[in-house]
């Protein structure tokens, strides 16, 4: 069983939903990732979404491009990200990690490769954004091999032909985009993504991670009451942004306190989900 399986059965048993970070690895400098993935799960994050830097990153809005911009200004590579999940595990052995990236470096080192380079340095999931599940047979295969789930995105215009390929090619959960767009834009139709998460659930047997548009605490309780994940980007990478220039002690500060605000109103969510 997968670190991921075991996080989310262990919090479905406790009746809890997971706080799922996201951070994009090298930003604002190689120096702070390790720092601020340890300071997530101290803050209450159960799982960890560590972005790759890529130079053309098509899913993801202007907060997060410029976070990879400043990665790759220190020519942060996919090598480095598996160095930092590394270092990582020498302190934690239990938060799984996710690394989001897109397929262009992936292809570059070899399929096969990556994945045993990923799963020798504690990687537990892999989501690729432009790797359809109908196209991934060989991707998934070196997956598969070296035991790495394989998180598929879906959205309010997934096909319900994708969404099957999606519920037998993926693993660990499905990622929703909760709004039509890129990472950080616009703002929750809380009515829309119920009445697509219900739709889902009709659809899928992997518990569901929401994810896009949740930028505090009222948003976070909003989708902890539908999701088993929910998942933070942009909100977190724009206090990096803000505070790029500063001291590391500064942004372990600001992401702290959004941590908490997040971990805070999804434990209100779970606490009213027990009482129902």
């Amino acid at each position: 069983m997968s670190r991921i399986q075991k996080t989310l059965d262990a919090l479905k048993a406790q009746g809890k939903t997971a706080l799922v970070p996201y951070i994009t690895a090298g930003d604002p400098n190689p120096n702070a990732t390790v720092a601020l993935m340890h300071l997530m799960v101290s803050k209450g994050a159960d799982m960890l979404e560590l972005g790759v830097p890529f130079s053309d990153p098509m899913a993801d809005g202007p907060v997060i491009q410029k976070a990879v911009e400043r990665a790759l200004s220190h020519n942060v590579s996919l090598d480095d990200v598996l160095e930092y999940v590394r270092v990582f595990r020498e302190k934690d052995d239990k938060t799984p990690i996710i690394l989001m990236g897109y397929l262009n470096p992936i292809e570059a080192e070899g399929y096969e490769a990556f994945a045993a380079a990923a799963s020798s340095v504690g990687v537990d999931a892999v989501l690729t954004v432009d790797m359809p599940p109908e196209e991934s047979a060989g991707y998934l295969q070196a997956l598969d091999k070296e035991g790495l789930d394989r998180v598929f995105l879906v959205s309010p215009t997934t096909p319900e032909s994708r969404l099957a390929a999606v519920n037998e090619k993926g693993s660990g959960f499905a990622y929703y985009v909760s709004l039509k767009g890129v990472t950080g834009s616009k703002e929750l139709d809380i009515a829309d993504v119920t009445a697509q998460i219900n739709r889902l659930r009709g659809q899928l047997s992997l518990p569901i991670g929401i994810g896009f548009g949740i930028r505090d605490g009222e948003t976070a309780y909003r989708m902890a009451q539908l999701g088993d994940a929910v998942i933070v980007g942009s909100a977190l990478v724009s206090l990096i942004e803000a505070n790029a220039h500063h001291d590391l002690y500064d942004i372990e500060i600001a992401i702290g306190k959004k941590m908490t605000e997040f971990r805070t109103a999804i434990d209100r969510a779970d606490a009213l989900k027990g009482q129902e």
